[in-house]
């Protein structure tokens, strides 16, 4: 299977800004999605699979600040916030959300894309047992598009490979059908909320092979699944 590039949504009203750190993210191998304003961008985070926001604080219809609050509810990817304030009261108001970095503008491209990479590095390079929990629970050879569950090697089909290494990327984190959707199938609209429930009845089938009586799928009703965090 192919490597997918992985999306970046760049949340910036200011074109010249946003054209730049779009080209500057589309030549390091990532697929920069831009939109200008909070509310568009949220409507982002709610149907499509993100790796990591890079979020400007002074939007035109709200803060930045509120975007991340109500991303934080969907279960938000890092976060790199840019500013043209550099000063502490915007820093640790920042990080407290849960931003990962902070940029403060005029800032080098390549600065950017570099503190992107270190940021994904850190979300994505550890282990996926560190990532689960500790025990060795999981095993993740992203090389193989191999899952291994408590010492057993799971048989996948290509789609509940996506969909269950998507969940297992942020344990924890609550994704929509939409997202898993966009994360597991070429092409997401041809596959419908039934069909994710269905694979993911598949998966734990799977899952309940290695151990009968748990299951690390969660169900959040009327908003989507989650990996168990053990």
């Amino acid at each position: 299977m192919p490597a997918t590039r992985q999306t970046v949504l760049v949340v910036e009203d200011e074109q010249a800004i946003a054209d730049t750190i779009v080209y500057a993210l589309k030549t390091e191998g990532f697929e920069p999605v831009w939109k200008n304003t909070g509310r568009e961008a949220l409507a982002v985070l709610k149907t499509q699979l993100v790796a990591l926001v890079v979020l400007d604080v002074g939007l035109p219809d709200m803060s930045g600040f509120d975007v991340c609050r109500e991303a934080q509810k969907l279960g938000a990817p890092p976060v790199i916030f840019l500013t043209a304030r550099s000063g502490e009261v915007d820093k640790i108001v920042g990080l407290e959300l849960g931003a990962d970095d902070y940029v403060a503008k005029p800032f080098s491209p390549r600065e950017l894309t570099a503190r992107v990479r270190a940021i994904l590095r850190r979300a994505n390079g550890k282990p996926a047992t560190e990532a689960a929990g500790p025990g060795g629970i999981w095993s993740h050879d992203e090389a193989r598009c191999r899952i291994g569950y408590r010492g057993h090697a799971l048989e996948l089909t290509r789609n509940e490979y996506r969909l269950l290494a998507a969940l297992l990327a942020s344990p924890g984190r609550v994704y929509s059908r939409d997202q898993l959707m966009a994360a597991a199938w070429d092409d997401p609209g041809a596959a419908t909320d039934r069909t994710v429930d269905a694979h993911v009845k598949l998966l734990r089938a799977k899952l309940r092979e290695a151990a009968p009586d748990f299951d690390p799928i969660v169900t959040h009703r009327g908003l989507g699944y989650s990996l168990r965090e053990e």
